[in-house]
């Protein structure tokens, strides 16, 4: 383990997951009004509803099979008598499938606010900073897959198993320790996530902290005519 392995993935998840929260926290109590999407759908539409559902499908089963793949102990995969290497080619297969929808939408988003003039106009530096961002990390995501196929017997994903693991349990020295030996897509695509992280509060991803979960408990609305 080298210096900057340890400065980098052992130290800096801290730092971006303190700027996350403390900043997300913070601009909530400051600056509410602007804790939204600043959605353009009304400047254009087609293109909007088309690439949005589509990114919105696919990051969602992205992060979610990150967080189940990455933070669930290997000993609860071996109870459940499923190997690494079948866990692998099974994050690899819907990792591409709902990669590659992401990847679509996004193209389309970062289009639209690239080159439709009205949505360009009504675009700050940060709107197209966190799509440019996420649309790198994606690609580092897709590209990720191509290089796992050199070890399907999934020892590179049990280092990330057991970096992202050490970081909950505050153990900062051995995640860098056991992410070390991983390739550097791997790496790249670890600290641009952190980067993610750090800009979060800072954009209109705040949006994601206001998921309407109570919309689905909430009491049928009675509309009657008069």
């Amino acid at each position: 383990m080298t210096y900057l392995d340890n400065l980098l993935f052992g130290i800096y998840p801290y730092i971006a997951l303190a700027v996350f929260v403390v900043g997300s926290l913070i601009r909530y109590d400051r600056d509410q009004y602007t804790w939204k999407t600043g959605s353009s759908q009304m400047l254009e539409g087609k293109a909007l509803k088309q690439g949005s559902r589509a990114f919105h499908i696919g990051i969602i089963m992205v992060l979610m099979g990150h967080f189940v793949g990455l933070l669930t102990p290997h000993q609860v995969w071996d109870f459940l008598g499923i190997t690494a290497a079948f866990k692998q080619k099974i994050a690899m297969g819907l990792g591409g499938v709902f990669g590659l929808l992401c990847f679509y939408g996004l193209t389309i988003l970062l289009k639209r606010r690239l080159t439709n003039p009205r949505v360009r106009a009504t675009s700050s530096t940060m709107d197209i900073l966190i799509l440019v961002m996420l649309y790198v990390q994606l690609i580092l995501g897709l590209i990720s897959i191509f290089f796992s196929f050199q070890h399907l017997d999934g020892s590179e994903m049990l280092l990330l198993m057991s970096w992202a693991q050490n970081l909950v349990i505050l153990d900062g020295a051995a995640a860098a320790q056991a992410i070390s030996g991983v390739g550097l897509i791997y790496k790249l695509h670890v600290f641009f996530g952190m980067c993610l992280f750090v800009v979060f509060p800072f954009s209109r991803l705040v949006h994601v902290w206001s998921v309407p979960v109570k919309y689905f408990a909430r009491n049928y609305q009675v509309v009657r005519t008069k």
